[in-house]
């Protein structure tokens, strides 16, 4: 109960206060919309540049992490498909779009304020290995069965380019490629810079949260509740369930387990709504799974707590 109080509940307070104030009319929709802008566009690229290119590549890319962490992602993503198109007779299109939600955690905005508060920011290392992965991960493999399932089978050189253009227009991939680049390359950013980057990194989660309580306002619990409890089912349950026992099988040291499972316990994030929308697919059911699973992880989350060693 503890870890709830301390580690959760302040977490899920800012959300909820970003919630009340747009819903009160106390912020305005065009506010938030600009905060939202103002993170995922630069605080947050910022975040994942810094992070990436002050991590130690060699102890931080271990493959039991990687592959516990992105089997149970790719699991998510294959039960929420096939569970859409033959447990609930949706089209091939919503199945992708429904399978998009169980595979794309919200590992930044809930994942690493969680983690910190949980174990503090030194203990976010292989969060950050993960989510240097998790959108080119996530949107390589929604959007090229999307493309595949909308051509019928049929698709062929135009899927890469659409596919690469969808990830290397996206921002927080461009921070995570250019810290790479950064880290690699072994040059030293001048003093003014890394200042500079801090003040913005330390902007990034609390304005990303107060602004997800208000995107949050605009969904409503719509749509198909058997479909959208199983994607809380699958994302909140399944997949860290899955990478649990992975790590556990690997071996993975406590550390590790802990950053692989809290995130993967994490609910859907906004990107699984934009990709529906994008695909005009599912788009009720992503909403409300977004909406449901978020305010699911207050509880969910703090259990997974008490299971990690």
């Amino acid at each position: 109960m503890q870890a709830l109080i301390e580690v959760i509940l302040p977490v899920f307070l800012v959300i909820g206060f970003g919630y009340l104030a747009v819903w009160r009319g106390w912020f305005s929709q065009a506010g938030v919309d600009g905060l939202m802008a103002f993170t995922q566009k630069f605080a947050i690229p910022c975040l994942l540049f810094t992070a990436i290119s002050r991590l130690d590549l060699g102890q931080s890319f271990d493959w039991r992490l990687l592959t516990s962490f992105y089997v149970g992602a790719f699991s998510g993503f294959l039960l929420g498909l096939f569970g859409a198109r033959y447990l609930f007779s949706r089209t091939w299109e919503d199945a992708v779009a429904i399978g998009f939600c169980c595979l794309f955690s919200n590992s930044v905005l809930l994942g690493l304020p969680i983690m910190e508060r949980a174990y503090g920011a030194a203990s976010m290392t292989a969060n950050f290995a993960i989510i240097s992965m998790h959108s080119p991960f996530c949107y390589c493999i929604g959007i090229t069965v999307m493309e595949v399932v909308k051509a019928r089978g049929a698709a062929g050189p135009a899927i890469v380019v659409k596919v690469l253009k969808a990830m290397f227009s996206n921002t927080l991939i461009m921070g995570v490629a250019l810290g790479f680049a950064v880290n690699l390359s072994g040059f030293a950013l001048p003093g003014p810079v890394n200042d500079a980057l801090d003040l913005m990194v330390r902007a990034a989660l609390p304005a990303a949260l107060f602004g997800l309580g208000g995107v949050l306002v605009q969904y409503r619990p719509e749509g198909d509740l058997r479909v959208i409890f199983y994607v809380c089912a699958v994302a909140l349950v399944a997949h860290p369930l899955i990478t649990f026992g992975l790590g556990r099988a690997f071996d993975l040291s406590d550390a590790s387990l802990r950053s692989a499972v809290v995130t993967g316990a994490m609910a859907p994030g906004v990107n699984a709504y934009i990709f529906a929308n994008i695909y005009g697919h599912a788009k009720r059911v992503a909403a409300s799974s977004v909406l449901l699973s978020t305010a699911l992880t207050i509880v969910t989350a703090w259990v997974w707590l008490q299971v990690l060693p």
